[in-house]
């Protein structure tokens, strides 16, 4: 088995990896999580976009461990606030994971927007770092944004988020529905090479 870090302690994005995995069939890594390592120094997230902010969770990773790593960063992204809040998704109240806070605030921020300018888009960046040097890529998954929050299924800005095409919000979609259409799903979907060709090498 070759052994793959994932730089996250939510049980929820390695659940997630492992069923985009068993999806695809690749076989033969096992997934650990930060909790699973000795600590390390995990340095801010400063980057200007999501791929340069997964690119440096993944780096710090692999070199703190030596074990391949992957990792990913993400958010929503509004049209109407020229792509904000983008990275600084998870701390746009000022308090980093306040989902609750968060939301209010994005929502106060377009009570003014009509509808047909309310378009976004949820944005995941995934990295793979390895012996053979880093993998990086990005899925979007276009909507637009609804006036109140609908749903208690997800977590972040999902409740507010209604994927193009769809009549229910992300907060509404079974896990499985989720998978199928997410950001973080797409940009995994696009890692499942980089994935198949670490596992082959049994390292």
């Amino acid at each position: 088995m070759t052994q793959l870090l994932v730089a996250s302690r939510n049980p929820k994005k390695l659940a997630e990896l492992r069923r985009v995995l068993d999806a695809a069939g690749v076989s033969g890594l096992e997934l650990l999580s930060l909790a699973d390592v000795a600590p390390f120094d995990e340095a801010p997230e400063t980057g200007a976009t999501f791929e340069e902010n997964a690119e440096a969770k993944a780096r710090d990773g692999y070199v703190a461990t030596g074990i391949a790593c992957v990792a990913d960063d993400s958010g929503i992204s509004v049209d109407a606030l020229n792509g904000m809040p983008g990275v600084l998704s998870a701390r746009w109240s000022g308090v980093h994971g306040d989902d609750a806070a968060n939301t209010r605030l994005l929502l106060a921020q377009l009570s003014d927007v009509p509808s047909e300018r309310r378009g976004a888009a949820f944005v995941s960046a995934c990295a793979l770092v390895s012996a053979s040097g880093s993998v990086v890529v990005r899925g979007e998954w276009p909507g637009t944004v609804t006036r109140e929050p609908r749903g208690d299924g997800g977590f972040g800005y999902d409740p507010v988020f209604l994927p193009e095409g769809s009549t229910r919000t992300a907060a509404e979609l079974t896990p499985a529905e989720k998978d199928a259409a997410s950001h973080r799903g797409r940009a995994l979907a696009l890692l499942v090479p980089a994935l198949r060709e670490l596992a082959a090498r049994r390292v």
